[in-house]
């Protein structure tokens, strides 16, 4: 029984040291874009949103229409704004399991060919973007007959940030000799 309530002692005494260690970290925001501020901004009007439209549906059992909508567009925002950040970080889904058993020339000049599509395809999806707006950016929305161009100008914004996130990293694949398909090992998250 000693025993036991010792160990207890001990354990509890390791957590309090555990939050003696975490009081001296520093919180290091110097990773992070304008555009990602912009994401966390939206993220909390959606979050704002969403719980309002909870507690008008069901603790009120009157829910407020326009804010389902507006949440919806949020995500929207939310997304693509918030891509520019994955293509930043180079972050995105990638199969390099063929760039193992390539020879190094081949596997430099096919990660070359990949960066340049991406690049290419999301200047492509930031012009239809832009026709878009262009074709029925003066729709407006169904609940608050605002315009509908606020949320396509924001999707144009993250296809926009996308295209210059994606240039920074061909760039900076350009310039090492390598990107994180060929050398998956030795990326390190640096930043364009």
């Amino acid at each position: 029984m000693e025993q036991t309530l010792s160990h207890a002692a001990a354990s509890v005494e390791e957590l309090a040291h555990s939050f003696d260690e975490a009081d001296h970290h520093t919180a290091d925001l110097s990773d992070y874009r304008f555009d990602d501020w912009i994401t966390l901004g939206v993220f909390w009007m959606m979050v704002v949103l969403v719980f309002l439209q909870f507690f008008t549906r069901y603790a009120l059992n009157d829910s407020l229409a326009w804010t389902e909508e507006l949440a919806t567009n949020c995500l929207i925002a939310l997304v693509f704004i918030g891509a520019a950040t994955c293509i930043r970080k180079d972050r995105h889904i990638q199969v390099d399991l063929l760039y193992r058993y390539l020879p190094v020339s081949v596997s430099r000049g096919l990660a070359t060919l990949v960066d340049l599509i991406r690049l290419v395809f999301l200047a492509y999806l930031t012009y239809l973007v832009w026709k878009y707006i262009e074709l029925v950016g003066d729709e407006q929305m169904t609940t608050l007959r605002w315009p509908k161009n606020i949320i396509y100008w924001l999707t144009l914004f993250g296809f926009s940030m996308m295209v210059i996130r994606a240039g920074q990293i061909t760039w900076r694949n350009a310039k090492l000799g390598f990107s994180a398909l060929e050398k998956p090992q030795a990326y390190d998250g640096s930043e364009a």
